[in-house]
């Protein structure tokens, strides 16, 4: 089966490796005692970053996964998908 980003997924590894890099390089920062603020200004960046990789699977999720389920659903179906979807943008904004 086919996820509704597998379209952006090179995209999204691309966007996780950078990521993984900026933690590396946080960690490296407080190795060395660097300042506070700098440090505190890669990790805004990293949670900029991160927001952005769920934003696009939360995007694709919408238009592809919940529209198809959408369309072929009954309206328990649908009902259960709007808690779904509900549920995760709950936890996604937290």
């Amino acid at each position: 089966m086919s996820s509704s980003y597998s379209h952006s997924k090179e995209d999204l590894l691309r966007r996780l490796k950078k990521i993984e890099g900026q933690v590396k390089g946080i960690q490296r920062m407080i190795s060395e005692d660097k300042y506070c603020v700098d440090i505190l200004i890669q990790i805004a960046a990293v949670r900029a970053a991160i927001n952005r990789v769920g934003t696009i699977i939360f995007e694709n999720h919408t238009r592809g996964c919940l529209r198809t389920a959408f369309e072929k659903g009954n309206k328990e179906d649908q009902e259960a998908m709007i808690q779904e979807l509900i549920e995760v943008i709950a936890k996604f904004t937290k």
